[in-house]
C-alpha cells in the first residue's frame, strides 16, 4: 500500500486505537503516531522503524513483525499473549513528533497516567527521553528505569527507535527493550 504525501497529510491529527493485552504486562509507549501508522492503523508501521526488529532481538517476539501495511491478526495476538501494549503519550497524529508542542506532551502525558492507573502494568517503557523530559516535567531523566512508580508500574526510559535517532544502534535497542521486557516478567525466547 504506497501513500503520496498529500494523501498521508490527510490523517494529520488522526489517531489509531491502543493495542492493551489482558493483563498488560508491559506497556510501551511512543512519543505519538506517524501519519502512516495511522493510515495502515498498525503500530510503528513505517518500514525504516526499528522497533519490530528490536523486539525480535530482544526475545520479546519469536519473529520480526511487519506492520506496514497494518497488523496481521497473529501478530496482534502474539503482543497480547505475551503481555505487551503499545500506545503513546500523545494520540494524534503529525509527520514528525518534533511537530508536537510542549503543551500537547503535558496533556497527553496526564491521560496517560490516567490510563497506566487503570492497566495497572508491571512497567511502563517510554521509548524517547527528550519526550519523556518534557511530558513530565524531568528535565535531568535518563535512559534506564526511573525512581518514581505510578501505582505498582515501574516506569523506565529506552531509546526511540526512530531512523531520526542514529546514535541508538539495533543492539542498544534490543538490549534495552530486553531489559525492560525482563523487569515487566517477560520470558525472552532464546536467540
Amino acid at each position: 500500500m504506497t501513500y503520496s504525501r498529500a494523501e498521508l497529510r490527510e490523517f494529520t491529527g488522526r489517531t489509531l486505537p491502543d493495542l492493551i493485552a489482558e493483563p498488560t504486562r508491559l506497556l510501551i509507549v511512543g512519543i505519538n503516531p506517524g501519519l502512516l501508522t495511522v493510515a495502515v492503523q498498525a503500530h510503528f508501521a513505517r518500514r525504516g522503524n526499528r522497533f519490530y526488529k528490536a523486539l525480535y532481538l530482544a526475545g520479546i517476539t519469536d519473529h520480526v513483525i511487519d506492520a506496514s501495511e497494518g497488523f496481521d491478526p497473529a501478530d496482534v495476538r502474539q503482543l497480547k499473549e505475551r503481555g505487551i501494549g503499545i500506545t503513546c503519550i500523545v494520540p494524534q497524529a503529525t509527520a514528525r513528533a518534533d511537530e508536537l508542542t510542549p503543551v500537547q506532551l503535558r496533556e497527553g502525558g496526564a491521560a496517560l497516567r490516567e490510563r497506566v492507573a487503570e492497566l495497572a502494568p508491571n512497567v511502563v517503557a517510554f521509548l524517547g527521553i527528550t519526550a519523556y523530559r518534557v511530558a513530565f516535567d524531568r528535565p535531568r531523566a535518563v535512559v534506564g528505569r526511573q525512581p518514581e512508580e505510578w501505582g505498582r508500574s515501574q516506569l523506565w526510559v529506552a531509546p526511540n527507535p526512530s531512523g531520526l535517532n542514529a546514535h541508538a544502534s539495533q543492539d542498544d535497542l534490543a538490549a534495552a527493550y530486553r531489559e525492560v521486557a525482563v523487569a515487566a516478567g517477560i520470558e525472552p525466547y532464546p536467540r
